[in-house]
């Protein structure tokens, strides 16, 4: 039995079989950065974390915007030609039937809401999706981008934000160029809410000077919340992010295994126990990861926490 309420079983629950996410890159930027896409999060490189299936140049929508500039046409043909890939790789990879239209890469509500309108429109035209979720940040949600979402939704499609939090404490993320506050992201999830919106919570444990405390206030925002769901992530420092010279000057290192498991139990037993859990570790590939280099992968994650939580006798809630 698992400590904790996972994703897999939430959709196995709601659909009778497993529902598979297509990432994709709609084109968007984010305000923390240029139009070079300079700056920004500390943690974040030059994929905006897209899908590695998506991957087959890096930063591919960057480079031509260097030409395309944003043009809606070719963003739109970008994002049919990304569908029409990942549909078919995760068909042949998993036998897939059931799918969710999934807005990864950057911020996916930075744009007009005639642009956001035209390229949401599109996309879900493109194929007969189960769900919309779109990943965004909790500075780019004005009213008129929640209705837009919100017209979306019916009684048997949902439609998710997945809100960057990271962390609860107002220092952390100035310290991590976050470029929004803990406030932020309680007024936005509260509005997203209010329109009958689900809410996923982005959140990254083991951050530059963050202690216990840190982890459980965050835990504690995203309850007054109601956050529907969270992803949990360790910390990555990549090449070609801000963090990448603070590695090479030893100045800082990534928590191990062992203390993402310590640190992700304590977590979880502190969020309420409704929460779904979509995710307990970060993915990255390894030709852009300086640390932490010897963690396993998330399999291996998911088995040394289970056996922690296991005979540690830590559930999720159990604080809350």
């Amino acid at each position: 039995m698992k400590h904790y309420k996972t994703y897999s079983q939430y959709l196995l629950d709601r659909y009778n079989e497993p529902l598979y996410r297509v990432g994709i890159d709609g084109g968007f930027s984010c305000p923390n950065r240029d139009k070079n896409r300079e700056g920004g999060c500390v943690f974040c490189d030059l994929t905006g974390s897209s899908s590695q299936y998506q991957r087959y140049k890096e930063s591919h929508l960057a480079i031509a915007k260097d030409f395309e500039e944003d043009r809606i046409e070719y963003r739109v043909k970008s994002i049919e030609e990304q569908l029409d890939r990942g549909i078919e790789f995760i068909k042949r990879r998993y036998r897939a039937k059931l799918f969710a239209l999934y807005f990864q890469a950057w911020s996916n509500t930075y744009d007009s809401v005639s642009n956001l309108k035209a390229i949401y429109d599109r996309a879900l035209s493109r194929f007969p999706f189960k769900e919309l979720i779109i990943s965004t940040r909790p500075d780019c949600l004005s009213f008129e981008v929640l209705d837009l979402l919100a017209s979306y939704k019916s009684a048997s499609f949902d439609v998710w934000l997945e809100l960057g939090l990271q962390s609860a404490n107002n220092s952390t993320l100035k310290r991590i160029n976050r470029g929004h506050s803990a406030e932020c992201y309680y007024e936005s999830a509260v509005r997203a809410h209010e329109r009958g919106l689900k809410i996923s919570t982005h959140v990254i444990l083991g951050l530059p000077g963050e202690k216990r405390e840190d982890y459980i206030n965050t835990a504690r925002l995203i309850n007054s919340v109601n956050s529907d769901g969270v992803k949990i992530h360790n910390l990555h420092i990549t090449k070609e992010s801000a963090l990448e010279r603070e590695y090479y000057l030893g100045e800082l290192i990534a928590p191990s295994l062992f203390r993402h498991v310590e640190n992700t139990a304590l977590f979880l037993s502190y969020i309420n126990k409704s929460m779904i859990v979509q995710r307990l570790v970060a993915e990255n590939s390894m030709h852009r990861l300086l640390s932490p280099r010897n963690f396993g992968d998330k399999f291996d994650f998911i088995r040394s926490l289970d056996s922690y939580m296991e005979r540690e006798n830590i559930f999720q809630g159990d604080r809350a």
